[in-house]
Formats: structure tokens, sequence, C-alpha cells
């Protein structure tokens, strides 16, 4: 049996500056991801599509998801493998290439750098090896077309 998960949100466009698409260059591209019980995401477009710098924008918001959906399924396998983690950080980078056109591009790939700490040194090797098993049941990783690879660092805390 399959279950499945529905998830829902509104993206609200907050960028009419009175009098709204006339021009590519009269309006803003800001707007909101909203979703009940949870504090608004001030995004934009990147500033070289003319967004907001200030904004987050859709491409870090897919590399975020990337990166959190990794260190959520990691946690998660390190638990049930004996892998005490006392701290993470990821620097996480994603590289987008633009076609001929210029009028769109797609991710070409995402580069995971993780820090992090465990208790013990006997847990180093195997907390190495299981970021290699995290692609196989992140969602987010299985549902998108790009490579992404890991370059993780473990220290002993």
């Amino acid at each position: 049996m399959t279950t499945t998960h529905s998830y829902h949100l509104t993206v609200e466009w907050t960028g009419n500056q009175g009098s709204g698409t006339d021009g590519y260059r009269t309006y803003s591209r800001a707007h909101e991801v909203l979703a009940d019980g949870k504090a608004p995401i001030a995004a934009s477009a990147d500033p070289a599509f003319r967004g907001d710098p200030a904004r987050w924008n859709p491409e870090e918001l897919l590399l975020a998801s990337v990166s959190q959906c990794h260190l959520l399924w990691y946690l998660h396998l390190c638990a049930v493998n004996g892998v005490v983690v006392t701290d993470y950080a990821d620097q996480a980078q994603g590289v987008m290439a633009m076609d001929a056109t210029g009028g769109g591009g797609q991710f070409a790939s995402v580069t995971l750098r993780p820090e992090v700490t465990v208790a013990d040194a006997s847990m180093v090797d195997k907390a190495v090896a299981l970021h290699g098993e995290v692609h196989a049941v992140c969602f987010i990783a299985r549902s998108v077309n790009f490579p992404i690879t890991h370059q993780p660092v473990v220290t002993v805390g």
C-alpha cells in the first residue's frame, strides 16, 4: 500500500508598484511564501533576474530543500546505526546553468559539504559512510534530475 502526503502553501505576489506588469522593468519580483501557522518567507527573483537580494529566491530555496532533506535523513540514519551526532552544519552549493538563449536554465549540480561532529572516534568511519546512503531515501534528492554530491568532514567532539 502506498502512503501519500500532500503539501499546501500559497505564493502571493506583493510586487505591484501601481501599474502591474505594464512593462518588464516596472514591477517588483517581491512575493511571499505563506502556509498556515508559519511565518511568511519574504522571497523574490535572483538579483540576476531583477530580484531583491535581501529576499530568498527560488534557487536558494531549492538548494535549502536539498540540504535540509539530507540533514534530516542523515540524522535518522545515524540514530538507527548507533552514530551519535552532536553537531552538524552544511555549506551547500548549487550551480545553475543557463541555456544558450539566456531565457532558461536548470540546476546542473549540488554539492553538500556537511561538517559533522560525532561523540566518539569509533563512529567516524560509519558517520562518513552514512552520507552515501542518504540519496536512496531522501525525498528531495530522489525528486530532482541533477547530481547531488557530498564532501563530508567528520570530527570527534
